[in-house]
């Protein structure tokens, strides 16, 4: 698929002698959504990180938007990860010691735009995310789903051509879930990026284009 925002051939993922997972293949399209489901312990949150270069593989080949992960070095893939890709975590990962607004703000920053930019967009955001009068909150005075709803707009504020969502819903109540989802997935919409959900909820996966099921030796 020469158009794929993310396109991997045959990765595979050892620790010592033993294999996580192997023979693994996937092409992600612009504005595709796709589900990685399996059991616990196969190697899903193991697969996006070096889906994201954030890890290493043992065998086969990732690019990302054009670019060979393989073949760059650590300053490149930082580089990347930046300029094409977004996070959501379960946990959240938002910093305590900045407010709403700042925490958002991040990815822009680490991008080098003009603070009159970075504000405008962030502002955007939160109104996208439906947390317009919360800016200046520290994340201590919000709820779990207000908290996750601050990672997805931090996630998408640079308008990544990819967005990578590790157990995005675990945390919340199967409404709070329900809604964060709804959110991810229409934002995602809008702006046009790929994103990659990696799950437990089958009510989450229904929600994709595609689900694939990991294994040790490769989607099934």
């Amino acid at each position: 698929m020469t158009d794929a925002v993310l396109h991997a051939q045959g990765l595979a993922k050892r620790y010592g002698p033993a294999t996580v997972f192997e023979q693994v293949s996937l092409s992600v399209a612009p504005g595709e959504f796709v589900a990685i489901v399996g059991e616990s312990g196969v190697g899903k949150s193991t697969l996006l990180n070096c889906l994201a270069g954030l890890d290493t593989w043992d065998a086969g080949a990732i690019t990302l938007c054009g670019h060979d992960l393989g073949q760059a070095n650590d300053d490149q893939r930082a580089h990347l990860r930046r300029a094409h890709v977004g996070f959501v975590f379960q946990a959240f990962h938002v910093l305590p010691h900045l407010d709403v607004a700042q925490n958002i703000a991040l990815p822009l920053m680490l991008l080098g735009l003009p603070a009159a930019e970075r504000a405008t967009r962030v502002q955007a955001m939160l109104v996208a995310v439906g947390l317009a009068d919360l800016g200046a909150r520290l994340p201590q005075q919000l709820s779990g789903g207000q908290l996750q709803r601050v990672a997805i707009a931090r996630a998408l504020v640079h308008r990544p051509a990819l967005l990578l969502a590790d157990e995005p819903t675990g945390n919340l109540d199967p409404a709070t879930a329900a809604r964060v989802l709804d959110l991810l997935v229409q934002q995602t919409r809008e702006t046009g990026a790929a994103l990659v959900l990696v799950t437990h909820s089958e009510s989450a996966a229904r929600r994709a284009d595609r689900t694939l099921h990991l294994t040790a030796h490769g989607f099934v």
